[in-house]
């Protein structure tokens, strides 16, 4: 039998598809916690080695570009968070913990937060559902040895996000994710209709550094738009989120954003958020707890 075009469809089945995960309630709060004016969440995806091995990519030159992310970009990024006093997320593939554990103690030691981020950034729309399964829980546990605690939250890898990763989601009790893009403000996942009880912290490709920043010689990926210029779009949506008292979440790579000049790119964005009054930086977990107490 010919598989139905999605121009054939009857409502029933377009209607199911959308309906599968939806956006559910909002769940801004009226105020943030001692009556801040804005929240900010910056989250670091510590990829590392992890990209180009998921592509069967095994030579020295692409691995070495994801070392850079270890050895010289996330000590940077933790250096600059302890200066701003700024707690941040740190989104993390099991086997990029496996080969850095000392980057995930040093982490949990500075007070951050340690969240999944797939098994070795994995693509897990082209996986089976029992694939993609085994791997989200052995995942978890690893992260959960190496950090001592159990994660709260996922990122999955690319944001991909299959027809299964939700039921996965709630089977391991996390409670949220960091993968989708329904809003610009924190809300609840819907799945088939039902309210999840899982709170969505939105992301955006326009608040994330790889599309801007990336390289890759072999295709016509190519940085596009100097750091200073990235940062004045961050910077612009910072300031929306305080005039409108909501959320300002961020993601961000060590093997990306790491280098010298990003660096001090980055540093300027944060200088300019300190200049405000009524900031409360948080990690997602604790955005998505609070959130989840004082939602209307």
């Amino acid at each position: 039998m010919t598989e139905q075009q999605p121009w054939q469809w009857d409502e029933r089945t377009w209607r199911g598809h959308v309906a599968r995960v939806r956006a559910g309630r909002s769940l801004r709060p009226a105020s943030w916690p001692g009556g801040a004016r804005a929240a900010v969440a910056l989250s670091f995806d510590s990829d590392h080695e992890t990209i180009p091995l998921r592509d069967g990519e095994t030579r020295p030159g692409k691995l070495s570009q994801g070392e850079y992310g270890s050895r010289v970009g996330a000590p940077r990024v933790l250096r600059l968070l302890e200066r701003h006093g700024v707690p941040a997320s740190f989104f993390m593939p099991a086997v990029s913990a496996l080969l850095h554990p000392g980057e995930v103690r040093d982490y949990v030691a500075a007070g951050h937060e340690v969240a999944m981020h797939g098994w070795i950034h994995e693509r897990n729309m082209l996986l089976t559902p029992a694939d993609e399964r085994e791997l989200a829980l052995r995942a978890a546990d690893t992260l959960e040895k190496l950090s001592g605690s159990r994660p709260a939250g996922i990122r999955t890898p690319s944001w991909d996000f299959s027809d299964h990763t939700l039921a996965i989601t709630r089977e391991l009790g996390l409670s949220y994710d960091s993968s989708l893009m329904a809003d610009d403000e924190p809300y609840e996942l819907l799945a088939d209709g039902e309210p999840t009880g899982i709170v969505e912290i939105p992301v955006e490709w326009i608040r994330d550094d790889a599309p801007y920043l990336t390289m890759d010689r072999y295709t016509a990926v190519r940085p596009y738009t100097p750091p200073r210029e990235v940062a004045g779009i961050w910077r612009d949506e910072f300031d929306a989120a305080y005039a409108e008292g909501g959320l300002f979440q961020l993601t961000l790579h060590p093997h990306v954003i790491g280098h010298r000049s990003r660096m001090t790119a980055l540093s300027e964005l944060l200088d300019h958020i300190a200049g405000h009054q009524g900031v409360w930086y948080a990690t997602h977990a604790q955005v998505a707890e609070y959130v989840r107490e004082h939602a209307p």
